[in-house]
């Protein structure tokens, strides 16, 4: 979260004062994935043991780490599932800048919320029969830390030929490039804001109207 923020205020969606608030709603973003993951799992406790037989498992038919973390299914290979992950992120960031940059014709106010959610379950049914779309670090990380110390074992990290670290990288690099893809595409392409010289040519006007009072009041004390 806080990463996207970062290149939105580089983009200039979001001003720069705004990213410490983002910082600490990353923050708290994380730690609430992982309270909100344990606080979730005592009340299905009884489902698991009974689905399970008692044996909390990450792979084979009875399953139930998934219900957590992202894993990728048999067919996919690591290298086909950073590249998903990198694909996911990237069109994710290019659609955020694309809806909050001012410069474009905007989303109508307050429905800016609602054309993301389209935007990740867009994403979400197009890509996601292959890992889940994570998209976010912290949507997998901290969950697979509750996972690894609520008894699924140490198998969370090494599951997926170590599959873990995808979610946590892949992310990052995809909203890397989203941006970088955003501002050679677009960004750089817009027109120049006629703003600045607006306001400069009311501000020599303001001037030069204050300026002339005086001058006459001058030439009246010569003559």
């Amino acid at each position: 979260m806080f990463s996207t923020m970062v290149t939105e205020g580089t983009e200039g969606a979001v001003p720069w004062e705004h990213l410490w608030v983002a910082r600490g709603a990353s923050e708290w973003f994380w730690m609430n994935e992982q309270r909100g993951k344990s606080w979730v799992f005592p009340s299905s406790t009884d489902a698991l043991q009974n689905y399970t037989g008692g044996n909390l498992t990450v792979t084979g038919p009875k399953e139930t780490a998934s219900i957590f973390a992202t894993y990728p299914a048999p067919y996919l290979s690591l290298n086909n599932g950073f590249l998903d992950q990198v694909l996911g992120t990237g069109m994710l960031m290019v659609g955020l800048l694309a809806i909050l940059d001012r410069r474009n014709k905007g989303v109508p106010a307050g429905l800016e919320p609602v054309v993301v959610g389209m935007l990740i379950l867009a994403i979400g049914l197009s890509m996601g029969a292959n890992c889940g779309f994570p998209l976010n670090p912290a949507r997998d990380l901290g969950p697979r830390l509750f996972t690894y110390v609520a008894g699924w074992g140490p198998e969370v990290f090494s599951a997926g030929n170590g599959w873990w670290w995808v979610p946590v990288v892949a992310p990052l690099v995809g909203a890397t490039l989203g941006t970088a893809t955003y501002q050679l595409l677009v960004a750089l392409h817009h027109p120049e804001d006629p703003e600045p010289a607006q306001d400069l040519v009311s501000a020599q006007h303001k001037a030069s109207e204050l300026e002339t009072p005086a001058s006459a009041q001058m030439l009246e004390c010569k003559l």
